[in-house]
């Protein structure tokens, strides 16, 4: 303890010591600022000067971090003013004063009052004055003075962080850098051995070591390889008073990765793959995978694989899958187990990004044998094209052999097959095939013009197993055969007019084939052989497919002839020719002076003559109005003239009810319902005849009841004699006709116009007396011929 409380005594004697040397290097500048220069001048013209004396005090000097019990003595400040009477009183101001330090306004003696601490602030500057009490006056002049705080070790060093992080490449040389770290002291640089730091490793020994002015980390052991240890923990300590015994110290952790480099070259875990293949795969399918391990990452771990050699070359390919690493074997060309069943191939793995200084450890690649054996299956027939193309003349008859198709089992077994056409292909049933040999014949005949082309579908099945089935399709392309004459390609309304000149073009003609010869189409135009020589036109080939009609004459009439009709023959020059006529209708028109046709109909020529088509309208229309107002006038006298018959559905003598069936004659009572006929209630004896003149009242004959009378034959006779004998029936047959057409029917006819007593001669005399409206009636029946007539 007293060694330790003689050391801060020691420093404080140091101290103080260079601080009088600093002063009496410096007390002469410090001295000229204070003092006065005072003149006084005598006779003899000499200048007398003094010196006044001023602040007796300098710069202080005071340690930091004081842990004693009393307040720390800084100084005094005097000045030689003061004469020891207490006349003067001292202020201290600046920097803490009042707070950190005090002064005794008496003896002017200062002391810190609170511990310093240099890293918070290392110099303090106050000013000091000196004050006569009585008078209040500065006896010197206010001056600054300096405290400065002296440094003690009392921070130990800091790293600038907690936790570092670095790599290195594995494989790395003695002494290549890793990473620098730094740390740093808060006490003084400038005194003493406070801030000198030292680095040194605590842990991560032999594989690392640091550089103890620097603190560059470095690698201490050759070829450290990834592979084994990727990742390392160094432990740094940063200690100062250079490193000394009794210096502060902190510390820091690094952690080291190993990062990859490409010194390994792939292997094979095993030297042979077997993989088994069925003959029938697609071509693509992966087989297996095989795969070289390689204990780097990332690119230094990629790798490629390829067939090196071996008799399965081009039969199979292998990929690399970039995410896995490994290599996939597929199917290059499809595979027949008749022809082969076992395939050997040998696959090297090797490195995409070799590294050019580990070479010297060898070849960056390793080979395996593959082995893939093909399994037989049963296949399905093979035909011997992919598709088939077959050209047939339209022409060509029904069950003629067109194509052929073949196909062939590729199994060793050689199975017989048999042929079809896929009905879905050919709905209408125009093809068929022979089912042993393949042969396609027509079955309908052919037509280029309706389908130039039929898409078909033909099946070969193996007869022992029909599920191996196999499809071809099969186009069929219909040639042309000129079997089409050709036509007018549109009906043309031609016209000449009257004041034609001779060898004036009237019609251009065009014509078209439904047939497509190889060359082109190529027509020809003709008069017909009958009327070679015509007096009226002329049909001029124009040699590019058309034919204009030129007039003969000078002039046409409508009145002579207002239509003409000219045959045209037609004829390609295709094999076998076609040829047809065709008629073209010319009329005769008025023209105005240009050739625009005006009329070409016959009515023309009266409205010309006479009247406008205006007025000829208006007296058409006046016309049928008249026509329509007689027509009219009649139906409304006739109407008042004659009323319907029928004034009662239920009147029986004059309903219309026709009895079509012809079943049993009159034995067949289920044919229809005679209740009508033999139920007098449902007349209405009251109603008058509506035939019967208004004017003239006749007596209401009632008839004897007959609905006791079962015949109906008996019934229908009694009510024909008694309608033949009522003056007031209608002259012509009113009643029904009522058809018992039976197996046995004895019936005659029931009409009153050929009964017994249609020849008796009645008296229609009184008809005369009806008066005008019944004229034409008297003269029927008034005379003696009226029945004959």
């Amino acid at each position: 303890m007293r060694t330790y409380h003689c050391i801060p005594l020691l420093i404080w004697t140091y101290m103080f010591h260079s601080v009088d040397t600093i002063l009496l290097q410096e007390k002469p500048n410090s001295y000229l600022s204070s003092k006065k220069i005072v003149g006084l001048t005598k006779d003899d013209g000499k200048m007398l000067r003094r010196t006044k004396r001023g602040w007796m005090w300098n710069q202080f000097f005071l340690l930091e971090e004081y842990t004693g019990t009393d307040t720390q003595y800084v100084g005094k400040l005097h000045t030689d003013q003061d004469k020891g009477d207490g006349n003067l009183k001292y202020i201290l101001t600046g920097d803490g004063a009042g707070s950190l330090f005090v002064i005794d306004e008496n003896t002017g003696d200062i002391h810190a009052a609170k511990k310093l601490d240099r890293e918070e602030k290392s110099l303090y500057i106050l000013r000091a004055k000196a004050i006569d009490r009585k008078t209040g006056r500065q006896v010197e002049p206010e001056s600054e003075f300096i405290i400065k705080i002296h440094d003690i070790n009392d921070n130990e060093p800091k790293f600038t962080k907690d936790l570092y992080t670095a790599s290195v490449p594995e494989m790395s040389g003695v002494g290549t850098s890793v990473i620098q770290v730094t740390a740093t002291d808060a006490d003084d640089a400038n005194y003493g051995n406070s801030a000198k730091v030292v680095y040194s490793i605590l842990q991560g020994q032999p594989y690392f070591s640091v550089d103890p002015e620097s603190g560059i980390i470095k690698t201490a052991l050759p070829d450290m390889s990834r592979e084994n240890r990727e990742q390392y923990q160094v432990v740094i300590q940063a200690k100062d008073m250079g490193g000394q015994m009794g210096g502060l110290s902190g510390t820091t952790t690094v952690n080291i990765t190993l990062t990859d480099v490409n010194n390994n070259p792939p292997r094979f875990p095993q030297s042979t793959y077997q993989f088994n293949s069925p003959e029938s795969v697609p071509l693509g399918t992966h087989l297996g995978r095989i795969k070289a391990n390689d204990p780097d990452v990332g690119e230094n771990a990629e790798m490629e694989y390829r067939i090196a050699e071996g008799d399965g070359a081009d039969m199979f390919d292998v990929i690399t899958d970039k995410d896995t690493q490994e290599g996939i074997i597929t199917v290059k060309q499809n595979l027949d187990f008749e022809n082969q069943m076992l395939y050997t191939l040998r696959v090297d793995a090797s490195n995409t990004h070799p590294d050019p200084r580990f070479l010297h450890l060898g070849p960056f690649k390793d080979t395996a044998v593959v082995k893939i054996s093909v399994e037989d299956i049963d296949e399905p027939p093979v035909f011997s094209k992919v598709s088939y193309l077959i050209e047939v003349d339209e022409d060509v008859k029904e069950g003629s052999i067109i194509g052929q198709v073949t196909a062939y089992d590729p199994d060793a077994r050689n199975n017989l097959i048999k042929y079809s056409v896929d009905r879905h292909t050919d709905m209408d049933r125009i093809f068929g095939i022979h089912s042993e040999n393949g042969s396609i014949f027509t079955l309908k005949a052919l037509d280029r013009e309706s389908s130039p082309w039929h898409n078909i579908t033909v099946t070969a099945t193996e007869i022992n197993n029909p599920k191996q089935s196999s499809h071809i399709p099969v186009f069929i392309r219909i040639l042309d055969i000129n079997d089409h004459a050709p036509e007018f390609a549109m009906y043309y309304e031609t016209f000449v007019c009257e004041n034609a000149k001779p060898g004036q073009l009237i019609q251009t003609v065009s014509v078209m084939d439904k047939d497509d010869p190889p060359r082109g189409h190529k027509f020809y135009f003709e008069p017909v052989p009958e009327f070679t020589l015509n007096p009226n036109f002329t049909i001029v080939d124009n040699k590019d497919n058309t034919a204009g009609i030129m007039t003969r004459k000078d002039g046409y009439s409508r009145n002579k002839m207002s239509t003409y009709l000219l045959p045209i023959l037609i004829f390609d020059n295709d094999y076998p020719i076609q040829s047809s006529t065709g008629t073209l209708t010319i009329r005769v028109c008025a023209c105005d002076n240009q050739g625009n046709m005006q009329s070409c109909t016959a009515e023309a020529l009266i409205l010309s003559a006479g009247l406008s088509t205006g007025a000829l309208v208006a007296i058409l229309l006046c016309v049928l109005i008249l026509l329509i107002l007689v027509v009219l006038f009649a139906a409304l006298k006739r109407q008042r003239k004659k009323e319907p018959l029928i004034i009662s559905k239920d009147d029986v003598r004059d309903n219309i009810v026709t009895y079509n069936d012809e079943g049993g004659g009159e034995e067949d009572t289920q044919a229809f319902d005679i209740g009508t006929l033999r139920n007098p209630e449902a007349r209405e004896d009251t109603k008058l005849r509506r035939d019967v003149m208004p004017e003239t009242i006749f007596q209401i004959r009632r008839t004897v009841p007959l609905w006791e009378n079962i015949d109906v034959q008996d019934f229908i006779h009694r009510r024909l004699k008694e309608n033949d004998a009522d003056p007031s029936a209608p002259p012509y047959d009113s009643l029904a006709t009522y058809a018992y057409e039976g197996n046995d029917s004895i019936a005659d006819s029931l009409s009153s116009l050929e009964s017994l007593t249609a020849d008796c001669n009645q008296d229609y005399d009184y008809l005369s007396d009806w008066g005008p409206r019944f004229k034409k009636l008297a003269d029927m029946y008034g005379g003696d011929d009226s029945d004959r007539d």
